[in-house]
């Protein structure tokens, strides 16, 4: 015998599409009726007139057959909708005292087992709801495992349910920020499919990496495997920052001795101390001490003698270490030279002292002036007086701490003041040439960008018959950060004014000192590197009779390299040293530092590698490789039957190269001498 199925909700929308065709073939007789029932005569003759009365007769008697048609369809309409109405009523009436029949049966047979094993014997498990928990274990007999709840930030994404004797495992919660997707639940022993894994989680922190995907769950005897969970993407790397001034230290070293009279040349001047280390985090060292002045030179020479040099200053201390460097000392005074004998020149004035070096911190620190040369020596009478020395050269400014940037160069120290000639033919002396600036310190590079997850393996197929799960994606790698600028060079310093005095009509003629060469810019800092692209899950195997191998899954892009940082500007350079009258030369003036070289562009990251594709069954083919040496390698497999395609391999980014610095600005000339 025939079986009739009746659904009232297939019986309702039935009788909703007889209603819509009634309805136009109603609209229809309506639009025809006129021209076919009032039909007039092509001529004027009794032919003509007797078959226009005929057709219109037959129009006539079609509409009053349509109208009774369409009194039958609307009728048959309303009496589908009667029946739709009265199923409907009936499974109502029905649908609770059945229900509550089979809750109580279910409650019966799955109470003893859930007492004793945990799990019902016949139903679905619960899905989670806390993050990160696991879904519940579907019945013993039959049910379908529940799914794993995503995880909260860093944590990691709930697994699904296992299936029991029949049922589909449940799919694996996705990881939160960063953390790994769950794994799928396991399918059936006897016949379900594997749960997909769950995603990995997006990283959030500075450069961090993505979570890896969950794994797909594998079948039981008979089943496909579950898809592997697709890696989340690594966090973009920080942007390389230059440090804000700096702050005063938190303390000076001693300054240096002074050297000791003596009627030989001058002694020279002691050294600085070095500044205090600081003794807490985040706090600045000390200064470094300013080194001792040199001590004058020995006695005026008497006759043809000429008078003791000056003894050089003492060299600067270092600026301590610290959160900040501490500054580096400004270097000690020369000695003056003594005056000379007859017709002999003065003392030589001392040498000034070097400046120090700024401390090492997270900015380096700023290095110290160097000293002012000391005056030469006066001659008696028709002596020549001596030159005075060069003033010293200025303290390269500390190297910056990782990822921070140097301190600016120091400036150059002045050069000292040429000596008073004699009451005679006195040759007065020549100013010192200016100190050069120090090096600027190079800019901070920029971090790496984070690399992305790997991507979840695919999970196996039945044991005997199934396909191979597909293996998941791999997450995108980042961008690197941008480098930051270089710090700036230092100003050198200015040529000392000549020396000299006039003697009644003779000027003095001395020489102006040269200006210092301005420090050398800092160089930009590099761009951090893209991060690198996550490898592709493998794909699952196949069933041990029949079934395909799952694809593996596709590399993920590698991240595109940070920008560069631009160069510095090179530091001024010194002016020249005024001359002792206008008949003689003034300074030269100093060159401008080089600016610094842009920071070069950070590499691109390595696109993922693609997966593995799973093998074949015993009934398949054998499985195609990967088209190159990056991609997956394709699935072993068997006599008839597909291996799994190789996942194809990522695109690597590309990095900026940085701008290039600008050169320093020329020093201006130096002032005329005086009459």
């Amino acid at each position: 015998m025939s079986y009739v199925f009746v659904a009232p909700e297939v019986a309702t929308a039935a009788a909703s599409e007889l209603a819509g065709i009634g309805a136009a073939i109603d609209t229809a007789n309506a639009a025809a009726a006129l021209p076919t029932t009032g039909m007039i005569a092509a001529a004027g003759d009794e032919v003509s007139t007797a078959i226009a009365a005929m057709f219109g007769q037959y129009a006539q008697a079609y509409q009053a057959i349509s109208a009774q048609a369409s009194t039958f369809h609307t009728q048959f309409v309303q009496a589908i909708n009667a029946g739709a109405v009265s199923y409907a009523a009936a499974e109502a009436a029905n649908t609770s005292p059945l229900q509550a029949i089979q809750d109580m049966a279910l409650t019966a047979i799955n109470a003893p087992a859930q007492s004793v094993f945990g799990r019902p014997l016949i139903g679905n498990g619960a899905d989670a709801t806390m993050p990160g928990g696991n879904g519940g274990a579907g019945g013993i007999l039959w049910g379908n495992g529940g799914a794993g709840a995503a995880g909260a930030a860093g944590q990691a994404g709930g697994n699904g349910g296992a299936a029991g004797f029949i049922g589909n495992g449940g799919t694996g919660g996705a990881g939160g920020a960063g953390a790994i997707g769950g794994v799928g639940g396991a399918g059936g022993m006897l016949f379900g499919n594997g749960g997909a894994g769950g995603n990995g989680g997006d990283a959030i922190v500075v450069g961090g990496t993505g979570g890896n995907g969950g794994a797909g769950g594998n079948a039981g005897l008979f089943g496909a495997g579950g898809a592997g969970g697709h890696g989340g993407q690594g966090a973009p790397g920080s942007d390389g920052v230059n440090p804000g001034p700096i702050t005063p230290p938190n303390g000076n070293a001693n300054a240096g001795t002074e050297g000791s009279t003596s009627p030989d040349p001058g002694v020279a001047g002691g050294e600085g101390g070095s500044g205090d280390s600081t003794t807490a985090i985040g706090v600045v060292g000390g200064d470094g001490g300013a080194g001792g002045d040199g001590s004058p030179g020995g006695t005026t020479g008497t006759g043809f003698l000429s008078g003791g040099t000056g003894g050089a200053g003492g060299n600067a201390g270092d600026g301590g270490t610290g959160a900040q460097g501490g500054t580096g000392g400004n270097g000690g005074n020369g000695g003056a030279g003594a005056s000379g004998g007859f017709a002999t020149p003065g003392g030589t004035g001392g040498d000034g002292g070097n400046g120090g070096t700024g401390g090492d911190g997270a900015p380096g620190g700023d290095g110290g002036d160097g000293g002012t040369g000391g005056k030469g020596g006066s001659a008696d009478k028709t002596g020549f007086a001596g030159a005075g020395a060069a003033g010293g050269t200025g303290g390269n400014g500390g190297d910056g701490g990782l990822g921070a940037a140097g301190g600016n160069g120091g400036n150059g120290g002045n050069g000292g003041n040429g000596g008073s000639g004699g009451t005679s033919t006195a040759s007065p002396g020549d100013g010192g040439a200016g100190g050069n600036g120090g090096h600027g310190g190079t800019g901070a590079n920029g971090q790496a960008g984070g690399s992305g997850g790997q991507g979840g393996a695919g999970g196996s197929g039945g044991l005997l018959a199934g396909d191979g799960g597909a293996g998941g994606a791999g997450g995108s790698g980042a961008r690197g950060g941008a480098a930051a600028f270089g710090a700036d060079g230092g100003a050198a310093g200015d040529g000392g004014n000549a020396g000299g005095i006039s003697i009644g009509k003779i000027p003095p003629r001395g020489d102006g000192g040269a200006g210092g060469i301005g420090g050398v810019g800092g160089d930009g800092g590099t761009g951090g590197a893209g991060g690198v692209g996550g490898q592709g899950g493998a794909g699952g195997s196949a069933g041990l009779l029949a079934g395909n191998g799952g694809a593996g899954g596709i590399g993920g892009l590698g991240g595109n390299g940070g920008l560069g940082g631009e160069g510095a500007q090179g530091g001024h350079g010194g002016n020249g040293g005024a001359a002792a009258n206008s008949s003689r030369l003034q300074g030269v003036i100093g060159d401008g530092g080089t600016g610094g070289n842009g920071g070069d562009g950070g590499d691109g990251g390595a696109g993922g590698a693609g997966g593995a594709g799973g093998s074949g069954s015993l009934l398949g083919a054998a499985g195609s490789a990967g088209s190159n040496a990056a991609g997956g390698a394709g699935g072993t497999g068997g006599l008839r039957g597909d291996g799994g395609a190789a996942g194809p391999t990522g695109r690597a980014g590309t990095g900026s190269a940085g701008g290039e610095g600008i050169d320093g600005l020329d020093g201006n000339p130096g002032n005329p001498g005086g009459v």
